[in-house]
């Protein structure tokens, strides 16, 4: 046994899940990186995972294998960084434990997270979200299921992660109606449900019976959806979709689009940039400034306050989203 192995151990089982006491959806992608970095390595060199030592995991292998992502497995540069972000954190922890390595594992560290453009995020207007929930069959189960399950992530912003990790119980209807999840960093929120999300839920929560830890999204037998089988349903119907709205041939649709609609939907209804925030369980509110950029017509109100018209008075007053805009510029 090498010495990076009870190192690897050690890193998950102490630092991770007792030291730091990470939830089980951030150690597991932390265990994927390192998996992907060991088979890289394995399959590049030829040494087993368990005989692999430090001198093995050098900076140009490190460099290497982050493009490797990137070239061969096509992943974006967001998760090339967050697959740096796990490697870096490992890499931190081995400097206190293996010091005669402090010049290999502080090159390691000196890696920079790589650059990327900023695009301006997609969302669904009105009638594209209409045309995605008329889309799922009524007639089928399945149907059912994901016609309540899109319109809860179109009305709460909820995660992907979030939508399957909830239970029956996560739900209340009738007076006080509202949704309860744990979001990223372990923070709890509870967001309010609307007329026609309840009565959706109320008739799948029905159908679905089970007890209250169970979840509420799930499959025939019972199993909670994946985050891939969400995206694997939604792509099914956002296909169907744009036979009756072509607007939506043109997007590429995934999960966090729903949440995207969400924020754009009550941005453009005038609800305050912090209480999306705060409805979207986002760390701070400077996460919101990208909806009020993709957001047109506050550009346009802003436009219209430069241009040159005559306005009688008491015609126009810019609106609150307005004035938040030119704050920011």
């Amino acid at each position: 046994m090498t010495l990076i192995a009870p190192t690897l151990q050690a890193f998950f089982t102490d630092r991770l899940a007792r030291q730091r006491q990470a939830s089980p959806r951030t150690i597991a992608a932390y265990r994927d990186a390192i998996r992907l970095l060991l088979g890289f390595v394995h399959q590049r060199t030829g040494t087993a995972p368990a005989k692999l030592d430090w001198n093995d995991l050098h900076s140009d292998v490190i460099s290497a294998f982050l493009n490797h992502l990137e070239d061969e497995r096509g992943n974006s540069t967001r998760t090339r960084n967050v697959r740096l972000t796990a490697i870096r954190s490992l890499f931190s922890y081995a400097a206190l434990q293996h010091p005669e390595h402090s010049l290999l594992i502080q090159r390691v560290l000196d890696i920079p997270p790589k650059r990327f453009d900023k695009r301006t995020v997609t969302f669904l207007t009105g009638p594209e979200v209409d045309a995605l929930l008329a889309a799922p069959d009524p007639k089928r189960w399945e149907g059912r299921r994901d016609k309540a399950m899109l319109a809860l992530a179109v009305q709460t912003g909820l995660r992907v992660s979030e939508l399957t990790s909830l239970n029956r119980d996560d739900i209340t209807l009738g007076d006080g109606a509202a949704v309860r999840c744990e979001g990223k960093g372990r923070k709890q929120r509870t967001v309010p449900l609307d007329r026609p999300i309840q009565n959706l839920l109320s008739s799948w929560v029905n159908e679905r019976a089970g007890h209250g830890g169970d979840p509420l999204f799930c499959t025939r037998t019972g199993r909670r959806l994946s985050r891939d089988a969400v995206a694997q349903r939604l792509s099914t119907h956002a296909r169907a979709a744009a036979q009756a709205c072509p607007s939506l041939i043109d997007k590429s649709i995934h999960p966090h689009v729903l949440r995207h609609s969400c924020a754009m939907s009550l941005l453009q209804a005038g609800v305050d940039t912090t209480v999306i925030a705060l409805w979207l369980g986002h760390a701070g509110v400077r996460s919101t400034d990208a909806y009020v950029h993709a957001d047109m017509s506050i550009k346009e109100q802003a436009l219209a306050l430069t241009a040159p018209v005559t306005v009688r008075p008491g015609r126009y007053r810019p609106t609150g989203k307005v004035l938040d805009f030119l704050d920011r510029l």
